[in-house]
């Protein structure tokens, strides 16, 4: 049975917040669970982990939460977030101090092949 889960965002688009709750609401629950979770961000969805974006976001149905708060309520709850280092070039990096590390195509990969990892895209 696998026993971590990684939620790839790539095709989620950061100006629809509608799309924006479930990834980070399914991270958490995970993380609750007691899997091992990270989220990566990649593409355009960097966008939601440069510093003064993702608190600009109110998500809909969350009592005037932004999207930044719900990103803190999943770390704290143990997620792990990663931005893919391509996109450095076109983001920088400036990023929110929730995200922990920056990874490549290829651990992105080799993560998703391992028979103990879910993935899922959003």
């Amino acid at each position: 049975m696998a026993d971590k889960l990684i939620l790839v965002l790539v095709n989620t688009n950061p100006a629809n917040p509608m799309e924006l709750g479930p990834p980070f609401f399914q991270a958490t629950v995970a993380a609750a669970m007691e899997y091992d979770v990270e989220v990566i961000f990649t593409g355009r969805t960097c966008e939601l982990a440069l510093n003064g974006f993702s608190e600009k976001i109110i998500i809909p149905g969350q009592k005037e939460k932004t999207l930044y708060d719900i990103i803190k309520d999943a770390h704290a709850a143990g997620v792990s977030f990663k931005v893919c280092t391509p996109t450095l070039e076109i983001w920088g990096n400036d990023f929110i101090k929730e995200v922990d590390e920056t990874v490549g195509g290829a651990y992105v990969i080799g993560e998703a092949m391992d028979d103990s990892t879910v993935t899922f895209t959003y």
